[in-house]
């Protein structure tokens, strides 16, 4: 089992960034796949990018160019670096641990806020 806990969300400006860290827990971290999703209010939950054991990425149209995951298998945690945000990326972000192939993700953190103003 992993445990998931996100840090970095917060307020910023639109065109700014902000670097969200997902840190799991269990010595099978490395064995998964990891995920960042985010929820709009009155929005159905998205992926927005995820990236398996061996580094394959897959990025969700409208953050390809501006956002970037990546891991540190070391650290037992998973980054999410965005840049040039805009007011749409406002929503709660949430990582998760789940299967490449399948896409489908077990293990989910609390989800942290992320406001991007006009």
């Amino acid at each position: 089992q992993v445990q998931l806990v996100e840090s970095g969300g917060g307020l910023v400006q639109a065109g700014g960034s902000l670097r969200l860290s997902c840190a799991g827990s269990g010595r099978t971290f490395s064995t998964y796949a990891m995920g960042w999703f985010r929820q709009a209010p009155g929005k159905e939950r998205e992926l927005v990018a995820t990236i398996g054991r061996l580094l394959s990425t897959k990025y969700a149209d409208s953050v390809k160019g501006r956002f970037t995951i990546s891991r540190e298998n070391a650290k037992n945690t998973v980054y999410l670096q965005m840049n040039s945000l805009k007011p749409e990326d406002t929503a709660v972000y949430y990582c998760a641990a789940g299967n490449w192939g399948s896409q489908e993700y077990d293990y989910w953190g609390q989800g942290t806020q992320v406001t991007v103003s006009s």
